[in-house]
């Protein structure tokens, strides 16, 4: 995205410098040629249609032009290609914790192949903070209680400096960071001398260990909706509305089930806000989405690995 803001930041330099050197033009010579001189009585100057539609139209055909091109750099910038590699990350004073869709997890430090579009999941433990990368032009904030994205191509490999730019706390200047941008066979490399499992299978485990899937079964005998296909889907709620089940409806049915009731369903899903951690709370949300990728051997895994007299927990997605 760097070469289209660039542009479209080039564009109005020249065009604030035209009109800076036109007003100026005009300044100086309307100085020199209306200048008072002794004995020459001022002239009244009647209005013009034609003038009065010339400054008025020109402008306004260029306001339109950089409104109608920042608006299409600004809604590229704003949706990550389908195919994107994810990775969550957790603000917190003062640090970045990343974690790859893979599995491999990071502190301040964020490795990624030249050419492959990347999707930033980011929240904040605490305070608002801000992920921005100079080089690649990219700015977002981070925020506490709910989930924004960003996304990113790099085309060249190399070390890129990161920075948080909303203040933070004392130690806000120090929440600083790289990306690494590596080859393809590079980064093969690094992701291999990883240890952890995928993001999914953590979220499948702590889904397990909570009971969640006692009540979220993949069958019609669930107190909870079926999770399986329905992440990115449209969700029927009670109160006649419906929405999309993104990454945020997730997080707010684990957080505040009440908030959203599944049509056909009953408020009966306890809250797990301030029992699992942003980290756990991610893994959850990498499992969901792993339920509308996998087909139905997800959903009956899980099914199968939480006790069958584990407590319900209810009628949204966890």
């Amino acid at each position: 995205m760097a070469g289209n803001v660039d542009a479209l930041f080039i564009f109005l330099l020249i065009v604030c410098g035209l009109m800076t050197l036109l007003v100026f033009t005009a300044l100086i010579y309307f100085a020199a040629r209306y200048r008072y001189r002794k004995g020459v009585a001022a002239e009244q100057i009647e209005g013009s249609i034609p003038l009065e539609l010339t400054w008025t139209l020109i402008p306004f055909g260029v306001f339109m032009v950089i409104f109608a091109w920042g608006a299409v750099v600004y809604f590229q910038g704003r949706t990550p290609p389908r195919d994107s590699t994810e990775v969550y990350v957790v603000a917190k004073q003062w640090m970045w914790k990343l974690e790859h869709a893979e599995g491999q997890r990071e502190i301040n430090e964020l490795h990624v192949p030249v050419g492959r579009d990347v999707k930033l999941i980011m929240t904040s433990q605490d305070v608002i903070h801000s992920f921005f990368v100079p080089a690649f032009r990219m700015k977002q904030d981070v925020v506490p209680g709910r989930y924004t994205v960003a996304w990113f191509r790099a085309t060249k490999s190399g070390t890129y400096h990161l920075f948080c730019t909303q203040y933070c706390g004392t130690q806000h200047s120090g929440m600083i960071g790289s990306i690494v941008v590596m080859e393809p066979a590079q980064y093969e490399a690094w992701m291999s001398g990883g240890t952890g499992g995928p993001l999914s299978a953590s979220g499948e485990k702590i889904f397990a260990e909570l009971g969640c899937a006692t009540c979220h079964r993949s069958d019609t005998q669930g107190r909870g909706p079926n999770l399986q296909g329905v992440f990115g889907r449209p969700v029927d709620l009670e109160d006649g509305h419906t929405i999309t089940a993104d990454e945020n409806y997730v997080r707010e049915s684990i957080l505040d089930p009440g908030a959203k009731i599944v049509r056909g369903f009953k408020p009966v899903m306890p809250t797990f806000q301030g029992l699992i951690s942003e980290e756990q709370l991610n893994a959850l949300v990498a499992y969901v989405k792993s339920l509308s990728q996998s087909g139905p051997a997800g959903a009956k895994s899980a099914a199968a690995a939480a006790p069958e007299d584990a407590p319900g927990k209810g009628n949204q997605v966890q």
